[in-house]
């Protein structure tokens, strides 16, 4: 059976490459019928911080990608959790020891340096002279009684090659002379990261190793270790990292300031932080933001869109294909179609995928989304209002915190916040548009019919009438009863606002100073 795994650290929030990479996982899993793994990295105490976990899971369940062992689900293989495991990673450590393919070595960090600037001295690659190694039970009780710490190294070759294949970047070569003897064992007995996870793997039964391609110079030494310890060799798949926008830097959660030099980036973040504010999330503009998952989850992102569009990065079915259901991108998905380049976050073509499945979306799972953001902004929304301002804005409401931006449509009529540059151009400066306004708000207060269709033959009439361009009138309507220049349909919007509101709103404008 297919068993693939993720193992995040809980020490801060869940990246969206990491994600990424394991969506790549979980689809590889479910494609063949197998089975997802969730490991928790937690061995290094000093970065981790336990509340992060909970919003890592929840990040996952909100995705859909359910795991079948692991984190807090337990399973037949469990701990899960790495820091339980240490016990695991001592036995491993003494069984290459003992086989003569691990070695403890009491070089100080000075004498480490010493060697390496010798080396760039002479212009040669520096390799470990092994000159405090402990051969013997002897040379250990000879370092240690000078005072020295001793970690375990791996002993690894000097000669030969160490082949395997990657299921994305084919057939690997590497010369085991490019291998340093690398460190799996802390002086405070503590082991690395290289060293528990290929135990992880082999107890976990993991078949698949599919990570991003910075793990794949960790690839030989860990074969080594593989090799060394009679354990099955998995099958690997380096993919590309998720990159900067516009970049091919890897994407990093620390580089936001950097990343809002790009023009779209700047604006959706600017956009989610008017939104998180206002239904009342403490953020930053450093920790909140489109490269962490909860970001996307607060502002009202469909998790369905985020997995169609990160399933893209990085990965295609035929170069033309982009609308996958999530079953068709498990039917579909395969490791020989990911590419080798890093694929640049891209939040605008992001927000036409979110755009795609917000507009397609049922009214009532639409209505459901956009009333906690109405709630949690302290505004009584009329649901039946809703529905109706949610139909008229069709494909302007991208995500469901966009609803905010239709806020007018709920607050008193004397307290309508109006934009003064819109204001300006559209009554205040035409010569006839405060006459105009009041015109046809006489013809509104005797409209018969207040609905679109209605509303928009009324004002039609009045323009001809008056031998005036329908954009005069329109334009002035509209900022004197929503207080902007720009919306959906003005007849549409009439009819949601009713008669009563709409002649106070044009009675307002035509006096404002």
């Amino acid at each position: 059976m297919v068993r693939t795994r993720f193992a995040p650290s809980p020490t801060g929030y869940l990246h969206i490459g990491g994600v990424r990479t394991a969506l790549f996982n979980w689809l590889f899993a479910r494609h063949h019928g197998g089975q997802f793994v969730l490991r928790i990295d937690d061995t290094d105490a000093g970065r981790n911080q336990p509340e992060a976990l909970a919003p890592i899971l929840h990040g996952f369940r909100w995705l859909g990608m359910e795991w079948d062992e692991g984190g807090d689900l337990g399973g037949p293989h469990a701990p899960y959790h790495q820091s339980a495991r240490l016990d695991r990673y001592q036995e491993a450590v003494r069984r290459l020891l003992d086989r003569g393919v691990a070695y403890r070595d009491y070089a100080s960090p000075d004498e480490l340096k010493a060697e390496r600037e010798a080396a760039e001295k002479s212009k040669s690659s520096w390799v470990y002279s092994r000159r405090w190694m402990a051969h013997t039970s002897i040379d250990r009780a000879r370092f240690e009684g000078e005072g020295r710490k001793g970690v375990v190294r791996l002993l690894m070759p000097r000669e030969g090659t160490c082949t395997f294949a990657d299921h994305v970047r084919g057939d690997m070569r590497v010369d085991w002379t490019s291998e340093q003897d690398h460190v799996i064992q802390r002086a405070d007995g503590t082991c690395l990261y290289n060293l528990a996870n290929v135990v992880d793997d082999h107890d976990m039964q993991i078949t698949h190793v599919i990570r991003a391609q910075e793990h794949l110079s960790n690839t030989p030494r860990q074969i080594f270790m593989i090799d060394a310890l009679g354990y099955l060799r998995p099958e690997y798949a380096h993919i590309p990292f998720v990159s900067e926008p516009g970049s091919e830097r890897k994407l990093s959660k620390r580089e936001i300031p950097k990343y809002l030099k790009n023009a779209e980036f700047k604006k959706v973040h600017e956009h989610a932080l008017g939104i998180a504010n206002a239904i009342g999330l403490t953020t930053s503009a450093e920790t909140f933001n489109p490269v962490i998952v909860d970001f996307y989850e607060q502002v009202g992102y469909l998790p369905e869109a985020i997995l169609n569009y990160l399933v893209l990065l990085g990965w295609s079915l035929d170069g033309e294909t982009e609308n996958f259901s999530r079953d068709e991108m498990i039917r579909d998905f395969s490791l020989e179609r990911v590419n080798k380049s890093p694929a640049s976050l891209d939040v605008k073509k992001l927000g036409s995928v979110q755009t795609r499945y917000m507009t397609a979306l049922p009214p009532d799972r639409k209505l459901g989304m956009v009333m906690p953001y109405l709630t949690a902004a302290k505004i009584d929304a009329d649901p039946h209002k809703v529905s109706a301002i949610l139909a008229a804005a069709g494909d302007r409401l991208e995500i469901a915190g966009d609803i905010l931006d239709y806020t007018g449509f709920f607050v008193a009529d004397d307290v309508l916040p109006i934009d003064d540059k819109a204001f300006d151009k559209r009554i205040r400066k035409p010569v006839n548009a405060r006459i105009l306004l009041k015109e046809v708000s006489q013809l509104l207060a005797v409209a018969p019919v207040f609905d679109a269709a209605s509303l928009e033959a009324l004002v039609a009439d009045f323009a001809t009438k008056q031998g005036i361009g329908l954009g005069d009138i329109v334009n002035a309507l509209r900022v004197a009863v929503t207080g902007k220049g720009v919306g959906f349909g003005l007849y549409e919007t009439l009819a949601i606002l009713g008669k009563e509101r709409c002649l106070a709103r044009i009675a307002r404008a035509v006096v404002r100073v």
